[in-house]
């Protein structure tokens, strides 16, 4: 099951006993387990009625215990359990014992009036593990992963609309450009935004460049956006302004070559056939990161990249060693990238 499939089951009343929720996209996790939390359990009886629990820190005989300990004073009650050791590669809890043959006696036979929902940050689970097969048969178990380029930007426009407000989706990509594409971050830009515009306003592209604080890497690739487009006065403002917020010349270096080495990645996974997603599981990026170095790859030949990435290394080492002034020696780099 999907995940829009299970939350208009939750919405019409329909909750099972067991759901596991995994994935790299913990809003879109912690959203879910709200509507779950406020689908189950009225908000008087919440504090003893829905119950936290940690592997990494608790056995889960406890949580099983818990589990089958019938609920006070409401029909159900929500166990929310991080359980990243018990479906994922590697040591089960570390110093903590689990006894995983009871936690499968319960996954077989769950108590009905309990919903147990097990969350898992990861990418993948551990499809050889007992506790996997058993609850993907027992259970519901549902993917979080970050939403494509396009999902994005339109999940923008939807947070905008909800807060009865409107946007574009020039102004949506102004702002995931500024903002990076961690939900949580959105979030709390557009909650901002909708403030600034009042109810029934239009968030603009200039409200976002006004209101929004780019963060260091979406500064970088802005500067990379600029250099590519032959603007060199902004890539150097840029560059300027990242000095006065005391960033440090090497680490921006290496911003930059870390931009250009993904662009080059981009560009031989593309020509292979690769689509964004599987760019994006292949590299460990969100796709509308792949997107944005996609389009960037494809104003510069790949001769051009590995050619600047080379020229990176050699200036990482001339800046570490003392060979040459640090702000020189990127200013020198981004005057000769800008006029090749």
């Amino acid at each position: 099951m999907d995940i829009k499939a299970a939350i208009k089951e939750i919405k019409r009343g329909q909750i099972g006993p067991l759901y596991l929720c995994y994935g790299t996209e913990k809003y879109q996790m912690r959203e879910f387990i709200t509507l779950l939390r406020d689908n189950l359990v009225e908000p008087d009886n919440r504090e003893f009625a829905v119950v936290h629990f940690d592997l990494t820190e608790t056995p889960v005989d406890l949580v099983v215990e818990e589990a089958e300990t019938l609920p006070f004073l409401v029909p159900r009650k929500l166990v929310i359990v991080q359980a990243n050791p018990m479906f994922t590669a590697g040591k089960e809890g570390g110093k903590v014992e689990h006894n995983t043959d009871r936690l499968l006696s319960y996954l077989g036979n769950p108590a009905e009036h309990t919903v147990v929902v097990f969350l898992v940050n990861a990418e993948k689970l551990d499809e050889r593990k007992k506790t996997v097969k058993t609850i993907k048969t027992a259970g519901q178990v549902l993917a979080f992963m970050p939403l494509g380029a396009a999902e994005l930007v339109q999940w923008v426009v939807k947070e905008v609309e909800r807060r009865k407000c409107r946007i574009s989706s020039a102004a949506a990509e102004a702002l995931i450009a500024s903002a990076g594409v961690q939900m949580a971050s959105l979030v709390a830009e557009i909650d901002k935004l909708c403030l600034y515009a009042g109810e029934n306003g239009e968030v603009t592209e200039e409200a976002v460049s006004q209101l929004v604080a780019r963060t260091t890497e979406q500064n970088i690739f802005a500067m990379v956006e600029d250099i590519a487009n032959l603007r060199l006065d902004r890539a150097l403002g840029i560059f300027y302004e990242l000095l006065k917020q005391r960033e440090e010349p090497i680490k921006i270096a290496a911003l930059i070559a870390r931009q250009f080495r993904i662009m080059l990645q981009v560009k031989e996974l593309g020509s292979q056939s690769y689509s964004q997603q599987q760019i994006a599981s292949q590299l460990g990026l969100h796709p509308y990161a792949v997107k944005i170095a996609g389009e960037q790859a494809r104003k510069f030949e790949t001769a051009k990249l590995k050619f600047t990435l080379a020229e990176l290394a050699q200036l990482d080492y001339r800046m570490k060693s003392g060979g040459i002034d640090k702000v020189l020696g990127i200013e020198m780099f981004l005057l000769r990238l800008g006029a090749s």
